[in-house]
């Protein structure tokens, strides 16, 4: 009558076949019952008196519920003893298909909740509420100021597996960075993007990456360019190289060091991504001359980095401080805001007289490596 959706009943026969032939029948059957009666929303012997009693669980959760159903009636298969029947993660890429390349694998329970404890913690970051001062929540009644955290979560337009995919990169690219990460020719791992010089003046074409067959867009060059540089190589007319240049790195690491400090992460009102995994972005683009200094650098993570041209957020310095202006979708008054900054820069503990003559002296922070 499909009160049984097909994947669910396909969860709890796949999981109970397996154990069905050393499994008391009796046991089988009560299994069975409880998990499509935890499918269904009907109320059984098995199922009464539990939390969601009468509740119909998604199919996801009732593959979880019959993985522990399989447990309970069989231990001993769920949990091998013999060290060559333990299972193994594997993880591989398939062909590229429509600009992607497919994961393929499996991995083991214990590698599963290492992965869900990552992609939860900055999954909730990025949900969790801002919950404004008075005196913002006076600005946004009066229309003068939109709910940053709200408009930035409105602009993102990502989907759950998009935003795992992101926090895998940044995780993979903060692995890079790492001190202790082995090094390859005596260099961190590093992404070699090649560009013609050419293509890359007139803004079009596409770029190459050592040891991938599939292009990437010019915004995907000038993104990698404006966060970690470039070396200009002139080949003569047969290819043989005629100039090799040093390595034109934008921002220093004392720079960058300045910019975290000042920033703390990505200055999107909303967005939680740390300093860490976050990207130093040229305000005046570099392709059109703009400085590399701290007054032109402001942090921003991958997403909001890679979407900047075409998200509508704008960024401008006043001060030395960042401003934002978020898109017309979100704040018809397009009003320039304070983005985030580090919280190092209010003082916690100072009285109203020591509040008075912060608002004529300089604030300093102190920050280590």
């Amino acid at each position: 009558a499909g009160d049984l959706g097909v994947d669910a009943a396909e969860a709890i026969v796949t999981a109970l076949d397996k154990v069905s032939p050393s499994v008391a029948p009796d046991d089988l059957l009560t299994a069975e019952r409880a998990l499509v009666a935890a499918a269904t929303g009907a109320i059984t012997e098995e199922t009464a008196g539990l939390p969601g009693e009468g509740f119909a669980f998604p199919a996801d959760l009732i593959r979880g519920m019959a993985l522990q159903w399989q447990a309970r009636l069989d231990p001993d298969g769920t949990a091998p003893n013999e060290d060559v029947a333990e299972p193994r993660s594997t993880v591989g890429f398939g062909l590229l298909r429509d600009g992607l390349y497919p994961l393929r694998g499996a991995v083991t329970a214990e590698l599963r909740g290492i992965m869900n404890g990552i992609f939860d913690t900055y999954l909730s970051a990025h949900a969790a509420p801002a919950f404004p001062s008075a005196e913002e929540q006076a600005l946004m009644d009066s229309g003068e100021l939109i709910p940053g955290a709200e408009a930035a979560a409105l602009s993102d337009d990502r989907n759950g597996g998009e935003k795992r995919a992101d926090i895998l990169r940044g995780v993979f690219e903060a692995a890079s960075r790492a001190p202790g990460t082995p090094k390859m020719g005596g260099a961190a791992p590093t992404v070699m993007v090649h560009v013609n010089a050419v293509d890359l003046a007139d803004e079009h074409g596409v770029g190459w990456i050592d040891g991938v067959e599939a292009p990437v867009s010019m915004r995907t060059v000038n993104q990698l360019i404006c966060a970690g540089g470039y070396r200009k190589i002139v080949f003569g007319v047969n290819g043989e190289v005629l100039y090799l240049g040093g390595k034109e790195r934008f921002f220093s690491q004392a720079q960058r060091r300045a910019i975290a400090a000042r920033d703390a992460g990505c200055i999107i009102p909303g967005c939680q991504v740390n300093a860490a995994w976050a990207e130093v972005h040229h305000i005046i683009p570099w392709v059109n001359h703009g400085p590399t200094d701290i007054d032109n650098g402001v942090l921003l993570c991958w997403f909001h980095h890679h979407s900047i041209e075409t998200s509508g957020w704008l960024i401008r310095m006043v001060r030395g401080k960042p401003e934002v202006m978020a898109p017309v979708c979100f704040d018809p008054t397009r009003t320039w805001v304070p983005g985030q900054d580090h919280r190092a820069h209010r003082a916690s503990g100072a009285g109203r007289g020591n509040r008075a003559r912060t608002r004529a002296h300089p604030q300093a922070t102190v920050s280590t490596d």
